[in-house]
């Protein structure tokens, strides 16, 4: 699956530091690298494709660019992995109800989605794959599992072939032989873990299963349903081993950081840990680093509570998408906060000033435009942002410092300002 179009960033005088970042299994800040060579590797869980990107998604996928962002300024090779789920109960269930092929709602959406991280800046990923491309890698997969204890089956009376089963992933098993243990990555308590599990797509009093909280790793053909061959039969992939799949496949058996949205620690990340565990022996990821919630009117913004802000109806509107960028910049990317006609506003009003920095803001006061500063004079402006950046990615206060600079230089054309901006918050102020 083809991803969207790159972009140029500007090259800073000096370097970042590699970013500390909150890990959200040891519960404080690590260094954001593994290997010491300079390296590093980050899969961020994409999109179901059955609906249009929100403000919650753009959070996600803003937070973890910024880090891009830092790692490549500090000059690291950065490889970084997303996938797609185009097979899943959401898509299916939206597929059906609209009397749209389930493969035409996911082409659609996905386009969507690339324009909207095209219009907001965010770097595309080095790997971008749909789990419809991969779906023998993942039977193989869950096949392995099989072969060496860590999966078993359970009867599926209700599948297209009566006599086929399900796979599930044995927990205890794995606990028992490899470095995984369940609550490691989460740090969530028994009762959280099942109460997540049955909100979050699993299957606690699904008959046969040995332990309420395994997961699914292969669904057995239903009536009406895709379906693939495959050595563990005619079906397709649960959630979880997607992710561990294609993260190892495109960043070997180590990951740096794997993100996503905070609803996404358990049970998505905890699963796929462990089943990537499993098949390699070894732990999965070095930090497991989580964005905080948007909530719209009150409540957490969700698909299934209808209650979303899209990028794209909000481009269509007319609002710049560096508005868009900066108004979800100005929280710290851990936080929960609520959209409002306010943040953006704000945004609007913090572009606008900024803009002075290209020189395009208006004549000085001898009809002029504003000095033009030499490079080495917004020095200490750099240092500050990489500062605040470095430090678990503190976007609110990197912006501060922008705009403590900006009003003590009023009319000031910065040429390095602008391109800090651009290079580490990916704020073109110069289009």
């Amino acid at each position: 699956m083809h991803s969207w179009a790159s972009l140029p960033v500007p090259s800073l005088p000096g370097a970042s530091t590699p970013p500390l970042v909150f890990d959200t299994a040891a519960q404080r800040l690590s260094l954001a690298e593994c290997s010491g060579d300079n390296k590093a590797g980050v899969y961020v869980c994409g999109i179901t494709p059955y609906d249009a990107t929100h403000l919650g998604h753009a959070a996600t996928y803003i937070a973890f660019d910024t880090l891009q962002r830092v790692w490549r300024d500090a000059g690291y090779d950065v490889r970084y992995v997303q996938n797609v789920t185009d097979i899943d109960d959401p898509l299916l269930e939206r597929a059906t109800a609209t009397g749209v092929d389930w493969r035409d709602l996911a082409a659609e959406q996905t386009q969507l989605f690339r324009d909207d991280m095209e219009s907001l800046r965010v770097l595309p990923p080095d790997e971008f794959i749909a789990v419809s491309e991969v779906i023998d890698e993942i039977a193989d997969a869950v096949e392995q599992l099989v072969d060496t204890g860590y999966a078993y089956s359970v009867p599926a009376p209700s599948a297209v072939d009566p006599d086929a089963a399900d796979v599930y992933f044995d927990i205890a098993r794995a606990e028992s032989g490899t470095p995984w243990r369940l609550g490691q990555e989460s740090n969530y308590d028994a009762d959280t873990m099942l109460r997540f599990f049955a909100e979050r797509g699993g299957d606690p009093d699904r008959e046969g299963k040995r332990n309420r909280l395994d997961p699914l790793l292969w669904l057995a053909a239903r009536p009406g349903e895709p379906s693939w061959p495959s050595r563990v039969g005619s079906g397709r992939p649960g959630w979880h081993v997607e992710c561990s799949v294609i993260a190892l496949r495109h960043l070997g058996d180590a990951v740096t950081v794997q993100g996503g949205g905070s609803d996404l620690i358990f049970p998505h990340h905890e699963m796929s840990a462990g089943h990537a565990s499993a098949l390699t022996g070894k732990h999965f990821a070095c930090i497991y680093s989580h964005t905080g919630m948007v909530a719209y009117q009150g409540e957490k913004m969700s698909k299934s509570l209808g209650n979303l802000v899209l990028v794209s109806r909000l481009r269509e509107r007319g609002v710049d998408p560096r508005a868009i960028r900066l108004a979800v910049l100005a929280h710290h990317y851990r936080s929960d906060w609520e959209w409002t006609d306010a943040v953006l506003d704000e945004a609007i009003a913090r572009l606008a000033r900024w803009q002075s920095l290209t020189g395009s803001a208006g004549d000085g006061a001898d009809g002029a435009l504003g000095a033009y500063v030499a490079d080495g004079d917004a020095s200490d402006l750099l240092a500050a942002v990489r500062k605040h950046l470095g430090f678990d990615l503190d976007t609110p206060s990197a912006l501060d410092a922008i705009d403590d600079w900006v009003a003590a230089h009023p009319g000031t054309a910065a040429p390095v300002a602008v391109d800090l901006i651009d290079a580490l918050l990916g704020i073109d102020l110069a289009r």
